[in-house]
């Protein structure tokens, strides 16, 4: 049996690592006492998964964590056990079953994640915001009208140019900032502070002294009719 836990990650939180937020669900599930399931072997230790991790300083009211259960728990109380032991930063949003099959698992079928930017007062801090200049937005459609945006896209083991416009499946200029509906998964992956220094670098600024704040606002995995659909909504058989 597999569940689907979303959650939120904001304020101080931010700043944590991945293997960090890993350690502290591992301790959240022993606090609730969530019947999470283990490996086997002499080193066992908890059955979850992680849908397209956050980077350091990204904030989130959309992240993913896949679980195995050894038995059944009522999912209300599910998220009320692990929102008691969460701490400020944290948020336990839902917890859903999803099928046992590794395809629905959801590292598998992430295909899209939607961003909102911010511009920043300061690099120093992410709660000081400030406007957009107005400019902005007819140079984004200019950016955006491009028949191609190559950018040099680093690996760990290389680095190489890339065209990323068919990764941007929508970036829109509003009061409250840019909106990003970007490629995310195995497949194709972008992050968005790639897609805001190459703007930033078209609009002839240097990106190094234009602070932006990330926040994810959902992943997204392909519907059966091909329409994106936030990972916790997704109906699978």
């Amino acid at each position: 049996m597999k569940a689907r836990i979303k959650f939120r990650k904001y304020g101080v939180m931010r700043f944590i690592g991945h293997l960090d937020v890993m350690r502290f669900f591992q301790k959240a599930m022993r606090r609730a006492d969530i019947p999470i399931a283990f490996t086997g072997g002499y080193s066992p230790h908890m059955i979850m998964s992680f849908a397209q991790p956050l980077g350091v300083g990204v904030t989130s009211d959309g992240e993913y964590l896949d679980i195995e259960l050894k038995e059944d728990i009522e999912l209300a109380e599910a998220v009320r056990r692990l929102n008691e032991v969460m701490v400020e930063g944290m948020e336990v949003i839902s917890f859903v079953r999803i099928p046992d099959d590794k395809k629905s698992s959801g590292m598998t079928i992430v295909a899209g994640a939607r961003y909102g930017v911010t511009l920043l007062e300061s690099a120093k801090s992410a709660d000081i915001t400030r406007a957009f200049p107005s400019s902005w937005k007819t140079k984004l459609e200019e950016f955006m009208g491009q028949e191609s945006i190559v950018v040099l896209k680093k690996t760990k083991r290389s680095e190489m140019e890339v065209d990323i416009k068919p990764m941007i499946y929508q970036m829109e200029f509003k009061e409250e900032g840019i909106h990003l509906f970007l490629a995310a998964g195995s497949e194709q992956n972008l992050k968005p502070d790639l897609v805001m220094e190459s703007f930033v670098k078209f609009i002839g600024e240097n990106p190094e002294s234009v602070p932006f704040h990330y926040h994810r606002i959902d992943v997204y995995a392909r519907g059966p009719k091909g329409a994106f659909v936030p990972l916790d909504e997704l109906k699978l058989s």
